[in-house]
């Protein structure tokens, strides 16, 4: 590779904050997500059919549609709003606190899955947004696969990173994550899936992807 797009491959955690209670925001092990929101899609799937009384086949229609929008979702937020960098000092700290430190520390067991502190206030202001567009059960069914997307996105990415993959659909899929961290940061959107880097044109291209593989092989 001809310019080197992170300051360390280790594992080590940076320090972000002076404030130790802040320093601990930043962090989170990859089974948290799991512990905390899982309980959470079986609260919303219970709404829907027990207290909604929605037809299973609904109910699984609308966690189909949400799991498959989180696609989407995963591919805006992390184009356009991960890779946006601010011209002024304040919104560059910002900018390295939500997802530059990754790109420079991309092997920090840490900070490859997003943290309660982050995903909780973003869940809730999605979840409002949500509910100008469903009614209260449709919403509860729809969002329990949304919130399932972002966990398969977030467990993805830690063993995008940390994971061996040999063959198959996730090497496949980590290679094309590792494009983007070690080739060019401005391709390859898609973490759980490169279907939006297809459709949108942002993903690398055959000869190139040849070439960066042998290199972050070496």
């Amino acid at each position: 590779m001809a310019k080197k797009l992170y300051v360390s491959n280790s594992t080590e955690s940076p320090r972000m904050f002076k404030n130790d209670f802040l320093e601990s925001l930043t962090k989170i092990h990859y089974t948290v997500p799991l512990i905390f929101w899982v309980p959470v899609i079986c609260y919303f799937i219970y709404k829907a059919y027990v207290i909604g009384e929605m037809p299973a086949g609904r109910i699984a229609l609308y966690f189909l549609f949400g799991l498959a929008f989180w696609t989407l979702a995963e591919y805006v937020l992390h184009r356009w709003v991960f890779h946006y960098y601010p011209k002024s000092a304040w919104g560059q700290r910002i900018h390295f606190i939500f997802h530059g430190v990754h790109h420079d520390y991309p092997k920090d067991r840490l900070r490859l899955v997003m943290p309660l502190s982050a995903s909780i206030p973003m869940a809730a202001v999605i979840y409002f947004i949500f509910s100008l567009f469903f009614t209260e059960f449709t919403l509860a069914a729809f969002f329990s696969g949304f919130i399932l997307g972002y966990l398969i996105y977030d467990e993805c990415h830690y063993a995008m990173h940390h994971a061996n993959f040999k063959s198959g659909l996730f090497k496949k899929i980590k290679d094309h994550h590792m494009l983007h961290h070690y080739s060019d940061p401005e391709r390859g959107f898609g973490v759980s899936s490169a279907l939006w880097d297809i459709i949108f044109d942002s993903g690398f291209r055959k000869k190139e992807t040849k070439k960066d593989r042998g290199a972050i092989k070496k």
